[in-house]
This record gives structure tokens, C-alpha cells and sequence, in this order.
């Protein structure tokens, strides 16, 4: 059984699901996913990652302030965190990171608020999810800096095998999302054909990123199969051993979920 580890249910375009989240979930349930994520981006939908987690049983959340979300989120509130996860289907903080791609400008921002969030995961315990692009070396000091025992996840990952291996050292996971089926993507490719069994996630980041042969089209979390099915061909293991490895590896990293 497969786990769409990050996907953003508030934000689908349920257009071919006749408008309804439940056909939507129900769509990938029927092809074997048993497991969503859904992840929160700023405080003004913590809420609303929370009441779908309240009402779906497989269906868990994140709280955090995305790093492009912090031109509405001015001063990212440590306290506010803090109560948002003590609700019993959070399961991990972010998504949180560094973003220098859309806002360079906003560098020392997102800066302050990434750092709140990993002081946040050194006193909970919780894992983080991170959202990083064009910002790797920033990205990795912070994390060595922060040295969480629990560690966390960078999510639809795009960078090179160094970075991705830098992350690996320090205990993170890697999360391969639809960008892997793309045509122009052959760097990411060796990056997935080299992440160690045990470290490797897979995810839809939907609405976003759909991949082939949906590209083009709204994402949905019954097209976390794809990603899947491609990855195994990839690495040269059975679709079935794939899923199950990257839905323990998730049940690992996020054992709030497994309860």
C-alpha cells in the first residue's frame, strides 16, 4: 500500500471528482494508496489541514509557515506553532525551508522562520518537512546547525546527488515527487536511483507537479502510483516492494502516524 507523503488537500482541483474530496480520496484508495499527508502552509489554513485529518482516518497533517508564505506571515510566532501541534493527527512541522528562486529578497526572513521552526522540532521532537530550492547551501548549514536526533524530510526534491547525500549523512529523508518523470530531469534521476532504500519517500505535492502521463493536468494523490511505478523501474525492484518500503520509511520518520 502506498502513502502520498505530501499533498495539499485544500487546495485540490476536484473538477474531475465532480467537486468532492471523498471521490478524489476515493480514486486513490482504489488504486492502493492508504495513506495522505496533508500539508500546511501558513496559519490561516493550520485549521484546515487539522479538520480534514479530524475527518478522514488516513489522512494526517503538518503545520507551518511555507517560506513563500511570509510576506502575509511577517513574524512567524514560535508559540503559535508550538499549540498548533499538540493536536493529535499533526504529525510533523512545516512545510518550512528556504525559497531564494521566487524571493531572494525575502533570504533573511525566511531565514529567522526556518530557524524558529527547527528550534521548534529540537523542543517537540517532531520531524520536519522542508521546502528548499536554490538556497542549498544556506539550507544545509542550517540543518547542521540544528542537529535534530529526529531529523525530518526534504520534500520534492530537485537538487543534485551532493546535496542530497550531505542530507543523507545527517539522517534526513529524500522525497521524489512527479518532477522525476519529466523529460529534462536526468540529474534527478541518478539522485533517485541512488537514494538508500530506507531513506526514500514518494509524494504527489498535489495540485502541483502531476506527473506523466498526467502532466499538464491538476494533480491528484491516485497519481502518487506513477511517481511510484516509475521510481521502482528506476531502481530495478517490484512496484509492490517499492511501496512498501517508502510506506515504512514513512511510518518511521512520522510514528505519530502509525499510532
Amino acid at each position: 500500500m502506498l502513502t502520498d507523503s505530501h499533498c495539499h488537500l485544500d487546495r485540490l482541483d476536484l473538477g474531475a471528482h465532480g467537486g468532492s474530496l471523498d471521490a478524489a480520496l476515493d480514486a486513490a484508495r482504489s488504486r492502493g494508496v492508504s495513506r495522505f499527508l496533508c500539508i500546511g502552509v501558513d496559519t490561516a489554513n493550520a485549521s484546515e489541514v487539522k479538520a480534514l485529518a479530524e475527518r478522514y482516518a488516513d489522512v494526517w497533517c503538518s503545520v507551518g509557515i511555507h517560506p513563500l508564505d511570509l510576506t502575509r506571515e511577517q513574524a512567524p510566532d514560535a508559540n503559535w506553532l508550538k499549540s498548533q501541534l499538540a493536536h493529535p493527527r499533526v504529525v510533523g512541522i512545516g512545510e518550512t525551508g528556504l525559497d531564494y528562486y521566487y524571493q531572494p529578497e525575502m533570504a533573511e526572513q525566511q531565514r529567522a522562520s526556518f530557524a524558529m521552526h527547527l528550534q521548534v522540532a529540537a523542543e517537540t521532537g517532531l520531524p520536519v518537512i522542508i521546502h528548499t530550492r536554490d538556497a542549498r547551501e544556506d539550507t544545509l548549514s542550517m540543518l547542521r546547525e540544528a542537529d535534530l536526533p529526529q531529523a525530518g524530510v526534504l520534500h520534492c526534491f530537485t537538487e543534485d546527488w551532493d546535496m542530497a547525500r550531505r542530507a543523507l549523512d545527517m539522517g534526513y529523508y529524500i522525497s521524489l515527487s512527479g518532477i522525476v518523470t519529466f523529460r529534462n530531469a536526468d540529474a534527478l534521476r541518478e539522485v533517485a536511483r541512488q537514494v538508500p532504500a530506507d531513506r526514500l519517500l514518494v509524494e504527489t505535492d498535489a495540485p502541483y507537479l502531476a506527473p506523466v502521463p498526467h502532466r499538464g493536468k491538476p494533480n491528484e494523490p491516485a497519481f502518487v502510483v506513477e511517481v511510484a511505478r516509475f521510481l521502482a523501474e528506476l531502481r530495478g525492484v517490484e512496484p509492490e516492494q517499492l511501496a512498501s518500503e517508502t510506506s515504512q520509511n514513512f511510518l518511521r520518520l512520522f510514528p505519530r502516524a502509525a499510532a
